[in-house]
């Protein structure tokens, strides 16, 4: 049994396919094709959710994006909050529950609320919640704020991606017009890519019962969309959403659980030359009391569950509308078995030709609703004259709205298009040029889908043919006549009861609320929508439509179209976090960077880490059972006790050369270069203009005129293009050229007390002796049988050899110095272990300790800072910022009191551990197998005065004491690298 209220034939669902689900705790059953909405109707579950704000009972209104009632939080792997329940695919195991509501909704503590209403108007924060209270105010407000809980933690079932694509055309919604638009242009060649938002294309021909080319709407949407699928040209996605429209006609979709069942979701980043919106329109509430009780849909919403999910919402129904479609909705109903027990329309005078098949049925022209009575669902609603009245009594379970239709006009509006009022569908439609963008269908204000398809066809031929492309076609459908028509109703006329006629249910905007915007001054609908929130939901205002702008029409006396709308703004629905961070795995428009090393990392089992200008290095290397402490202690006391490696090739590497080599140097480092011996190098720090840490690296003197300049991997290419200007800006006359040689020297570098025994065991030419080569110094020679260039620099503060070779030669010296060191107990190092021998010798990191604020003098490396050179690039600059008396953050270590604890790196440094303003912060946090016990760095307010001190790093639940010592924690004076 999938329900109750499940309908015996009918519906584009598989009654075979049972699937049980869980909401609020209650075991229930849908089946293959039911989203959860129409689950929860199937099952006669009618009070879903309460309101944001005054916490009152809400239920299901509509059947997409615009869903205002019914939010849902979903548990387990795939958690995710405020999903709009018709939006969520029902699947096997599915556990929703209510949001905004405790302990349920039934029986919601917070719809106390409700009791609170006269206190908490639009603006109430504004004028309530004032200094000096705020201290009592702001937790209040923080634990009251929020509907559902963030996910705790990412799924495990998959991962989220992006996509890039280039077309000729992207055609937004598959629905008449839009399917009828992508055949043309897919039988004219174009290469289009399709998006729709439903899993099953056709959108209103869905559930809408018409003939298209012989056949039932929705048997032609479903033969058209596979032959669109099946066609070369042609990318269709389902269950997608294009949410944003940016510059140069940048589309971004959110596609959600494509075929890959190893991917949540994806984001896709399109360029099209054309864009084809066609995402239909919404239909809107209208505005009269107690108009979001349970049981209150949208008309539209009940025609897409009797007829697309074979669930019916109720069992006698009354129908409230302005306009035409509610009419054949009736009629829907009345095939589904639902009693209906009158049509209230707030025009004096329905054309005649709506009231054919509905003969007997209670007609109520030129009535309105006055009001809606039930507790938890509607039981009764009171319908009035518009012009006044007595009120008539009407007993009903479900009650249908229909205020008009919304062209959707946000991605168009976006793109730059404008919009304008149409007094003949009461709506705002498209209005001018928007570029490479065009609306078609209901988008564009064609409210009949016969018409759409039509108008689809055209709108294909002709896009087709501005691609230069020959296209004809025909639409599969003559227009019937009859056509919509519709008149104004923006609030309904019951005196008294503006404090229950809601605006936007999803905010809890009422009638008064923008009555008293208005009231205050507020007559712009920007500011009237961001004083009382109408709109700024998840929904966007979707059923909410131009019925504000219409009031403040009312009120104000301006027309509709000078009051205008609000700013479409993306994204148009709710997209995860996840989606928009999704990355690519594999190659991608710009592809990972690779060493001759990274299969040999790969295949030993290396996480691999993007470690800059997109270059893939070992995060570590984990053995059987280690977890990643293990390994990164195990690599990192090979370091300090025998001998690592590490394939050191992504750094920068640039070859100086030309009479004026010595004086860019100069210029380029904050120490002196030009005075280097032959063969000997320097570290160094590369400043900014504005005097900031630009990088660090090493110099080394090649010859007379040339050096060999070795930086960062992540800010090689920014270091490329600061000496690139330099010399085209500044001194254009100098005779010096730079050469990128990253790729053309790539090395091996062996590191630990071991490595000289390593080196002599693969066998080379270089005398190793700390006499004949000493620290700092670059010899030449063969190394394993290969010309190598062999430098002796430490990054890791213990002896090293870096080993450069040609590219084509990295594998087979790698694969020497594994075998020559396999009986020294050798280890494959990754940048974890990297961080952490670097952190015990207090060098500094780009990323960590340069955090954009600190200056040499701050990182003690003031010494660096020559005083003997005219200048240097940021010397000026340094010098201005350096005011004396200005107490600067500066580089120190920290030891905890529990030598076992780490302190998370980025915790701020407080008086005594209080929140207020930090003094500074934890810039790396490490254990230190060197040591025995955790060390970290900071960057602390006048640091080296205070060594020896005891301070408080703040922590979210406690206050952490540490001593604060010198930032070198291994062989400060030295020897190591230097033996």
């Amino acid at each position: 049994m999938t329900g109750v209220n499940r309908l015996a034939t009918g519906g584009l669902i598989d009654r075979d396919k049972t699937l049980k689900f869980t909401f609020n705790g209650r075991n229930l059953q849908g089946v293959e094709g039911d989203s959860l909405a129409s689950a929860l109707v199937a099952n006669d579950v009618f009070l879903t959710a309460r309101s944001f704000k005054y916490h009152r009972p809400r239920g299901i209104v509509s059947c997409g994006h615009d869903e205002p009632g019914t939010l849902v939080e979903l548990t387990g792997d795939l958690a995710s909050a405020n999903q709009p329940a018709p939006t969520v695919n029902l699947c096997e195991g599915l556990d929703a529950v209510s949001v905004n509501c405790w302990p349920s909704p039934e029986f919601d503590l917070g719809s106390l609320n409700r009791l609170l209403a006269p206190l908490l108007p639009a603006g109430f924060y504004h004028k309530t919640f004032l200094w000096p209270g705020w201290g009592i105010y702001r937790p209040l407000i923080r634990r009251m704020a929020g509907l559902a809980h963030a996910p705790t933690r990412p799924p495990e079932c998959g991962r989220f991606e992006s996509r890039n694509r280039h077309c000729d055309v992207l055609v937004v919604g598959a629905g008449p017009a839009g399917l009828s638009a992508a055949m043309a242009l897919a039988l004219s060649g174009a290469d289009v890519m399709i998006v729709d938002r439903g899993l099953k294309p056709g959108g209103c021909l869905n559930w809408k019962r018409i003939e298209i080319a012989g056949m039932s709407a929705c048997d032609w949407a479903a033969e058209t969309s596979t032959a669109l699928a099946a066609m070369e040209n042609v990318l269709f996605l389902r269950n997608s959403e294009a949410w944003a429209v940016r510059e140069d006609n940048l589309v971004l979709v959110n596609e959600h659980n494509p075929q890959n069942p190893d991917v949540i979701e994806r984001n896709w980043s399109v360029r099209a030359k054309f864009l084809v919106a066609a995402a239909g329109a919404a239909e809107r509430m209208l505005v009269f009391p107690n108009n979001d009780l349970p049981g209150t849909m949208l008309a539209s919403a009940i025609q897409c569950y009797i007829n697309r999910y074979a669930a019916k919402p109720g069992q006698r129904a009354v129908l409230f509308t302005n306009n035409n479609s509610a009419y054949d909705v009736a009629q829907d109903m009345l095939s589904a078995g639902i009693e209906v027990a009158a049509i209230v329309d707030s025009r004096p005078n329905a054309p005649s030709g709506l009231l054919q098949g509905l003969k007997g049925m209670r007609m109520l022209g030129g009535h309105e609703i006055t009001d809606v009575r039930g507790s938890r669902r509607v039981r009764r609603i009171v319908a009035r004259p518009v012009q006044g009245g007595p009120g008539i009594g009407i007993n009903c379970d479900l009650l249908g709205v229909s205020g008009g239709w919304d062209p959707s006009v946000r991605l168009w509006s976006q793109a730059g298009g404008g919009i304008e009022f149409s007094d003949k569908i009461c709506a705002f439609i498209p209005a001018g040029g928007a570029g490479p963008v065009v609306c078609s269908g209901a988008a564009a204000g064609i409210l009949s889908a016969p018409a759409a398809l039509g108008e689809g066809t055209k709108i294909g031929c002709a896009v087709a043919r501005m691609l230069g492309r020959r296209a004809n076609g025909a639409s599969p459908v003559r227009e019937a006549g009859g056509g919509y028509s519709i008149e104004p109703f923006w609030r309904g006329n019951a005196i008294g009861r503006a404090d229950v006629s809601f605006v936007d249910m999803l905010n809890d905007v009422t009638l008064a609320d923008i009555q008293l915007a208005l009231r205050e001054g507020f007559t712009s609908v920007e500011h009237v929508k961001r004083y009382t929130t109408a709109g700024m939901g998840f929904n966007q205002g979707r059923t909410l439509g131009p019925n504000m702008a219409g009031i403040i029409s009312e009120v104000t006396k301006r027309p509709v179209g000078e009051v205008g709308v609000t700013t479409f703004r993306s994204p148009t629905v709710p997209i995860s976090f996840g989606s928009i961070a999704g990355g690519r795995p594999g190659p991608a428009v710009v592809p990972f960077r690779n060493t001759p090393i990274t299969q040999w990392n790969i295949d030993r089992g290396a996480v691999m880490y993007e470690a800059g200008a997109r270059w893939r290095r070992p995060g570590y290397f984990p053995e059987a059972g280690e977890t990643m402490q293990d390994a990164v202690n195990r690599e990192a006391s090979a370091v300090r006790n025998g001998a690592g490696i590490y394939d050191g090739s992504p750094l920068g590497t640039f070859a100086v050369k030309g009479s004026d080599a010595g004086r860019l140097m100069d210029m380029l480092f904050t120490n002196d270069c030009s005075d280097l011996p032959l063969r000997t190098g320097r570290y160094g720090i590369m400043l900014t203009d504005d005097g900031r840490i630009l990088d660090d690296g090493v110099a080394f003197r090649m010859g007379e005129h040339e050096f060999l300049l070795s930086t960062s991997t992540g800010h090689a290419p920014l270091v490329n293009r600061h000496i690139s200007k330099f010399l085209a800006v500044d001194r254009p006359a100098w005779n010096v050229r730079v050469t990128d040689l990253t790729c053309q020297w790539m090395n091996a570098t062996l590191c630990g007390p071991l490595a000289r025994d390593i080196l002599e065991a693969m066998g080379t030419d270089i005398e190793l002796s700390n006499e004949a080569f000493p620290f700092m110094t670059v010899r030449e020679g063969v190394v394993a049988g290969f010309p190598a260039r062999v430098v002796r620099v430490s990054f890791t503060g213990s002896l090293s050899f870096e080993i450069n070779v040609r590219p084509r030669d990295l594998r087979a010296l790698w694969d020497a110095a594994m075998q020559a060191g396999h009986g020294f107990g050798i280890q494959p190092i990754g940048s974890e272990a990297n961080h952490v021998l670097r952190v015990e010798k207090g060098f500094i990191s780009l990323g960590h300790e340069v955090d954009g604020t600190a200056d040499p003098h701050d990182l003690g490396l003031g010494r660096l800072m020559s005083g003997r050179k005219a200048d240097f690039i940021g010397r000026r600059s340094v010098e201005l910022r350096r005011q004396p008396g200005t107490p600067r953050r500066q580089l120190v270590g920290l030891l905890t009191s529990d030598s076992s604890r780490l302190i998370p790196e980025g915790a701020p440094i407080t008086p005594d551990g209080r929140r207020c303003a930090s003094k500074g912060f934890v810039s790396a946090s490490v254990w230190s197998v060197a040591n025995g016990r955790s060390v970290s760095l900071a960057l602390l307010l006048d640091g080296r005065s205070r060594i020896g001190e005891t301070i408080y790093v703040r922590l979210p639940e406690e206050r952490l004491p540490a001593k604060v010592v010198g930032p070198c924690f291994f062989d400060p004076a030295g020897r190591e690298l230097r033996s």
